[in-house]
């Protein structure tokens, strides 16, 4: 009779081992199926897949706009159906993660006469500012030959938005892939395109202020002062393409 009972004993914790085996193994299985976002070897980290809009949301919403698609690759703003100045299910799309100091990188083409932009240090807080470009500055991207902000000191493609124009005209035209990098670093601001290093200023400085001052964005007193916040791309109504979007974290 005791003999029975200890083999019951036994058998119920084989059991329970192996149950515990099993809930550790799914556990691990779970782990490896989200891997953390992994940085090449230049400490580069991809900030989208080429086939989806997974990391990016439009701004004030939980999820992209179905105008932006993943196709082959690239990120495409489809504009062909139109929602005021900008995009039937459209809007500016934000990244999920906030940045500090990074340093910013990819390549975008635009349409005929169309208009977009690069913003960074945008404040996703859409019940206190409508748009992300009422919080965070801007690298334009733009038609210079045919839009008409193109055409405009400050506002054509590669200036800093109605705040800075570029020290070099190196900008391919609307259907070309131009590559812009962004580098913001405890508040030291440069934009390279086209592998040229097109400007260089200080954020968040008298100078930066008197900038701002002088701009349209005086409107809003919160534009340009976070020093952190998400990088967006603009929804101006135009076809827009992008790719090869990475980011690097700086110390």
């Amino acid at each position: 009779m005791n003999r029975i009972f200890l083999a019951i004993l036994t058998a119920i914790a084989i059991c329970g081992c192996n149950s515990s085996s099993r809930k550790e193994n799914t556990s691990s299985d779970s782990a490896a199926a989200k891997p953390a976002a992994r940085a090449d070897s230049n400490g580069f980290v991809s900030l989208f897949d080429g086939k989806s809009t997974k990391g990016w949301h439009t701004y004030g919403k939980n999820t992209a706009g179905s105008a932006w698609k993943a196709e082959d690759g690239v990120l495409h703003l489809d504009a062909s159906q139109k929602g005021d100045w900008q995009t039937k299910n459209g809007g500016d799309i934000v990244s999920d993660e906030e940045y500090e100091n990074f340093d910013f990188k990819t390549e975008w083409k635009i349409s005929r006469a169309g208009n977009s932009g690069i913003m960074f240090y945008v404040k996703e807080d859409a019940a206190k500012y409508q748009y992300a470009w009422y919080t965070g500055p801007e690298c334009q991207i733009a038609d210079n030959k045919e839009n008409e902000d193109g055409k405009l000191i400050k506002h054509q493609a590669g200036d800093l938005y109605d705040l800075m124009s570029i020290s070099k005209k190196v900008v391919k035209p609307a259907g070309e892939w131009n590559q812009v990098e962004i580098v913001a670093d405890k508040g030291k601001l440069d934009i390279i395109i086209n592998n040229e290093h097109v400007l260089s200023t200080t954020l968040w400085d008298d100078n930066w202020k008197k900038l701002v001052a002088g701009s349209k964005f005086k409107e809003w007193p919160a534009f340009g002062t976070f020093k952190t916040g998400r990088i967006a791309l603009q929804d101006h109504g135009a076809d827009v393409w992008f790719r090869n979007i990475q980011i690097k974290k700086l110390l």
